[in-house]
């Protein structure tokens, strides 16, 4: 499984298309031949995901019980947008307008790393969400993360 590392900042050219920065690219050595995902993440924001990480996730889906109207709502709203994406020779990706517009991304994006994703925020809203760190952090790592020793002790 890929783990990406990194927060990059982009900008989007007038036809939407937004240049993969060397760095990102170089942990992305599959996305040439296989393709990328790009998706509507939990809040206004986008995820990027390799085809192989996307595919994993459909599978996923696609073992949840589709009779029960939550689960079909889900679906629905999760992969609602749903686009491939493919490099151009000059490293670019064409992010699609009705993702763009739903995540509120203009000009100035941020692109930031997430373990086997890449969400993309618009940079106003990713300077917005970052300044509003809790006032304690430690706290939250340790109710987030504390249980981690202790079910592995049990």
């Amino acid at each position: 499984m890929s783990h990406f590392l990194g927060e990059f900042d982009c900008k989007l050219d007038t036809k939407g298309r937004m240049m993969i920065p060397v760095g990102l690219k170089k942990q992305l050595p599959e996305a040439e031949r296989e393709g990328l995902v790009i998706n509507r993440g939990f809040e206004k924001h986008l995820v990027i995901y390799t085809r192989k990480e996307w595919d994993k996730i459909v599978e996923d889906l696609a073992k949840l019980n589709q009779y029960e109207k939550k689960t079909r709502e889900f679906i629905r709203y999760f992969t609602r947008g749903a686009s491939e994406l493919t490099l151009d020779a000059a490293n670019r990706v064409l992010l699609p307008k009705a993702l763009t517009d739903y995540a509120g991304i203009g000009t100035d994006v941020v692109l930031s790393c997430q373990f086997n994703k890449i969400e993309v925020w618009a940079k106003d809203a990713y300077d917005s969400q970052m300044d509003n760190e809790p006032e304690n952090f430690a706290n939250l790592a340790e109710e987030v993360m504390g249980n981690l020793g202790r079910a592995a002790n049990e």
